[in-house]
């Protein structure tokens, strides 16, 4: 396997969003591209990864999968800049790194034995859909962080609403002038824990799309020309309101 990559922050920005949530993770690498499917530890979170064929500008493997620890793969992948190119190669257990710009500086990094079963994204029926602006849902996520350690999302008469309530609470609502919303009325309530690490993949594409039904998971996707996130979350169902 030896995989070039022209934009090396496609890579290491998405795998600091993923080791929010997971230390370790196999990385498969086939005729398709580079994919990640990861569930968190509690299980109550999943994330999805895509790099396609086409985001590399050399691409030559067979069906891969690499085991590794992703806090030594974000220190390498972090020592790339803006401008870097960044290779990597497969060598028997290691994964050979090459960081390429002003000069080429090379790294090693051990691959390591996972020993859970390949995971899928599953597939999930939903009644509501809005496509925001990254910037407008990131703000209102940190809104209703700084009151709650919980928020509801909400579809009433069209609206999209974003609302947390503690002993002080928080509230964005979005029209469609706003937000694309293609919903029925619906509520359910989400872990602003697990909201505030996704966010930091909504810092990487201009739009969000948010898919969530009457207490049930939401999925959230985040995507560019040649990178695609996406989160599952599970609701936080409660007897009282």
């Amino acid at each position: 396997m030896l995989v070039k990559l022209d934009n090396s922050v496609l890579l290491s920005k998405s795998i600091d969003v993923i080791s929010e949530l997971v230390s370790e993770v196999r990385i498969k690498v086939n005729e398709f591209g580079m994919s990640i499917t990861a569930r968190d530890p509690a299980n109550v979170a999943m994330v999805g990864f895509r790099l396609p064929k086409g985001a590399f500008s050399q691409f030559e493997v067979d069906d891969e999968v690499l085991g590794v620890n992703l806090d030594d793969f974000k220190r390498i992948l972090k020592r790339a800049g803006t401008g870097s190119s960044l290779i990597l190669e497969r060598q028997d257990n290691l994964l050979k790194i090459q960081i390429q710009d002003r000069i080429r500086r090379n790294f090693s990094l051990n691959l390591i034995d996972i020993d859970t079963e390949d995971k899928e994204m599953p597939g999930l029926e939903f009644s509501s859909r809005v496509e925001i602006d990254s910037i407008d849902f990131i703000a209102s996520i940190e809104d209703c962080a700084v009151v709650a350690n919980s928020c509801s999302f909400i579809i009433e008469d069209g609206k999209f609403i974003i609302e947390a309530k503690g002993l002080n609470s928080a509230r964005s609502e979005f029209s469609g002038d706003e937000a694309k919303i293609q919903a029925e009325n619906c509520k359910a309530k989400y872990s602003l824990e697990y909201l505030q690490k996704f966010i930091k993949g909504s810092k990487l594409t201009e739009k969000t799309i948010l898919k969530f039904a009457n207490d049930h998971p939401l999925k959230m996707d985040c995507r560019t020309e040649h990178m695609g996130i996406s989160f599952i979350l599970a609701p936080r169902v409660e007897t009282d309101d």
